[in-house]
């Protein structure tokens, strides 16, 4: 008798392990990648190799590329495209013609860069803060300036570097009621004179005077008295040596502005400012100066009456030191 056998059917599984081979779709999204990061360091490169000029014709090209866009007339040979494209088949520079120089420097032609308004004002404040460095170390280190320490007060205002000197009382820097300088005074502002000729700024110089009255004669004040003590100490910084030009402004401000308001007799409001100009500073002075109207001459007949302005107030007089 014959047997029926089962036919027997194996069934093999083939295991995949973990991190196993999972095709190649990674590498096409590498290569992707690295040609995507190769373009971007390309167009890195470019925008620091070629000029502003470059840049722009290069923009109005990819703006416009078509010379015959927009454009009812054909351009003449060699020149640009109504959207910055030559039409000429030698030079194909667009709209501003590259000269080629050195082909072995590609930096040859680059311009240079503009400093910005910005890094100019930051570049004159670093050269004003490096002078009142320089102004306080020699005033620690010299002997000729050391008894003067407490008369000459330093800061950075928005107009400049300022250097005050001020009167003590017992140590005037002029004679009483006069725009003579004390000698040592006089030593002071020559040494002021070498480190104000090392910065290419202008000053301005200002006369100072407190509340108090003095007997003098008739119509010369405070006011008057002030712009004289300004003038002689621009006269002893030019003997010093500073060149004449650097002198922008010189004013006499009386008692109008006090260094001490609560006490308008202390002899610290009787005082020298001398302002290191910034360059916006001194374009505002010389522009306040420009625009200060001249006097017309008085065409009327003589019988007629002409209206004077009226005077203007005189401060009081300074005290005597």
């Amino acid at each position: 008798m014959t047997e029926n056998k089962p036919t027997v059917i194996v069934r093999r599984v083939k295991k995949v392990q973990k991190g196993g081979h999972h095709g190649g779709s990674w590498k096409v999204a590498y290569a992707d990648f690295v040609t995507a990061m190769m373009a971007f360091f390309m167009v890195m490169w470019l925008l620091a190799a070629t000029t502003k000029p470059e840049r722009a014709a290069i923009s109005d090209y990819f703006r416009n590329p078509s010379p015959l866009s927009g454009a009812s007339s054909t351009p003449a040979p060699g020149m640009a495209g109504p959207g910055g494209a030559s039409t000429s088949m030698i030079k194909l520079g667009g709209a501003t013609d590259v000269s080629r120089g050195n082909s072995n420097d590609p930096f040859q032609n680059r311009q240079e860069a503009v400093p910005s308004p910005v890094a100019e004002r930051e570049r004159e404040k670093q050269r004003l803060e490096a002078l009142k460095q320089e102004l306080q170390e020699a005033i620690s280190k010299s002997q000729a300036l050391e008894p003067f320490k407490d008369q000459l007060l330093l800061d950075i205002t928005p107009e400049g570097l300022r250097i005050q000197i001020v009167d003590q009382q017992n140590r005037p820097m002029f004679d009483m009621g006069s725009a003579r300088l004390m000698p040592y005074t006089k030593a002071l502002l020559v040494e002021l004179s070498h480190f104000i000729n090392q910065v290419p700024n202008r000053i301005s110089l200002t006369g100072h005077t407190d509340t108090t009255a003095y007997s003098t004669q008739l119509g010369y004040g405070n006011w008057e008295l002030s712009a004289d003590r300004a003038n002689a100490a621009r006269r002893i910084l030019l003997e010093g040596g500073m060149d004449e030009t650097k002198v922008a402004r010189v004013v006499g401000l009386s008692s109008s502005v006090l260094f001490d308001k609560t006490n308008p007799q202390n002899p610290i409001n009787r005082r020298i400012s001398i302002v290191v100009m910034t360059k916006d500073a001194e374009a505002t002075a010389l522009n306040q100066a420009d625009a200060t109207p001249m006097p017309m001459p008085v065409t009327a007949p003589v019988a007629a009456t002409v209206n004077a302005p009226a005077a203007a107030p005189v401060g009081p007089m300074e005290a005597a030191d």
